[in-house]
């Protein structure tokens, strides 16, 4: 195995699949280590995959184990005194497509683990209707006749060289589209690249407004670019802390699973013009070298430039991290659908049938060719492994995938942040700025 410590790059079709080996074969905390017979935690049918468990302190009597196969399925024993020796806790020949997660607590520790097997097997539990490019047509037909208005209002103190605008462009509904836009103040026609970074789940908290300082922090890389800042919901940017409050507490409360039985009313389909809207007004720019677009985002905002590249032709790179809005529809085939679980509501189940799938990311993203830069945590039980997966199956772009054994939706196991930091954030941030060179 020592030929495999390195970072290894694995073709199968059009995908190109990094995998982080040895270094991730474990999960570690307070003294509570998990082992896997393959490090990447990668697995194809008939296969066996060996997982074992190491307590490293004597004082430990017992320790609960939890394996979770494809994030429904949970069973749970106790091993009472269990020494210092490794200890086999799954030994079994897999079969897939399928995933696994391996928990183990002590009193005073905790680590976790997961694998998935026969990933590129994986497709939506819904199905794709027949009339999906016709209705995005139509959609964007629509926004498309109404005059575009820019409101731009300039960012006093920009860094010298730059301008930043707050930005408001009207949009065919329910909101315009809001945030921040900078620029290098000169530049040659055809000479910049897009760049749009969405942002995750919620309205309140710091990470779901847009700011100046994003705009300009993607402004500056290579050599300039346009970049927008675009918040998820069409509000208002630099309010006070009252004003995100109380939209969280009323007119957005639960917005992502509001109007779920008709798809002139789910959230998603505002959501998704308003970054239509905004790449229309950033491609019209005399600057744009009418070749990159770049879109980069976390959890929701992972799944909004999964978005943006199925429903945008000229998207040519993504950037997703632990993407959400990935096939919403695997609850209803025997595994667990993605953020924010829209089958799992009440709604009338029919009528979501007849909804959802124009906005599922897994249908949208098909025949994509733009290049996809995803990480994925297999332990990760708000955005699961196989959704993500059911999703970038459709796309025929290349797909280089960071598949995290350690991680989970957030990175709690922290022992790994610096690995992390090395193997995954970095080689990200590096394509990034090879990209927009």
């Amino acid at each position: 195995m020592d030929s495999w410590k390195h970072i290894q790059k694995v073709v199968i079709a059009s995908w190109i699949i990094i995998f982080f080996w040895g270094f991730t074969t474990s999960s570690s905390g307070q003294g509570v280590v998990i082992k896997q017979s393959n490090d990447n935690g990668i697995y194809k049918s008939g296969q066996s995959a060996r997982i074992t468990l190491l307590l490293e302190h004597k004082e430990h009597d017992s320790v609960s184990v939890a394996i979770i196969r494809d994030f429904t399925e949970r069973q749970t024993m106790w091993i009472v005194n269990p020494g210092t020796d490794t200890l086999e806790i799954f030994s079994e020949t897999v079969s897939g497509p399928a995933t696994f997660i391996f928990e183990a607590r002590t009193k005073t520790g905790s680590a976790s683990i997961g694998l998935i097997v026969d990933p590129e097997k994986y497709k939506p539990g819904t199905g794709r209707p027949r009339d999906l490019e016709r209705f995005w047509r139509s959609e964007k037909t629509e926004l498309r006749a109404l005059p575009l208005q820019a409101k731009e209002v300039p960012v006093p103190h920009t860094d010298a060289g730059y301008q930043c605008f707050n930005m408001e462009l009207n949009c065919t509904g329910p909101k315009p589209a809001r945030g921040y836009f900078a620029r290098p103040s000169s530049a040659a026609p055809k000479s910049l690249p897009i760049i749009i970074y969405f942002h995750a789940a919620g309205v309140y908290g710091d990470w779901c407004r847009s700011k100046p300082e994003i705009a300009l922090r993607y402004a500056k890389m290579g050599n300039g670019s346009l970049a927008f800042d675009l918040n998820a919901h069409g509000m208002l940017n630099g309010q006070s802390d009252s004003y995100y409050r109380d939209l969280e507490d009323n007119e957005l409360k639960n917005y992502a699973q509001t109007g779920l039985e008709n798809r002139e009313t789910v959230y998603f389909r505002g959501m998704y013009l308003r970054l239509i809207r905004t790449l229309d007004y950033l491609t019209s720019m005399p600057e744009w070298d009418g070749k990159r677009i770049l879109v980069i985002g976390e959890s929701q905002g992972g799944g909004q430039a999964l978005a943006a590249a199925g429903l945008d032709k000229r998207v040519s790179a993504v950037i997703a991290t632990v993407p959400a809005m990935c096939d919403w529809g695997g609850s209803l085939v025997g595994r667990k659908g993605c953020w924010p679980y829209l089958f799992e509501t009440e709604n009338n189940r029919e009528k979501m049938l007849a909804a959802l799938p124009y906005f599922d990311v897994a249908h949208i993203l098909k025949g994509s060719k733009a290049t996809i830069v995803a990480e994925i945590g297999l332990i990760d039980q708000t955005c699961p492994s196989s959704a993500v997966f059911a999703a970038l199956n459709q796309a025929k772009g290349k797909k280089i995938i960071f598949t995290v054994p350690y991680r989970a939706h957030h990175l709690t196991q922290t022992a790994y942040q610096e690995i992390w930091q090395n193997n995954v954030y970095k080689p990200i941030e590096d394509f990034m700025h090879d990209y927009l060179k």
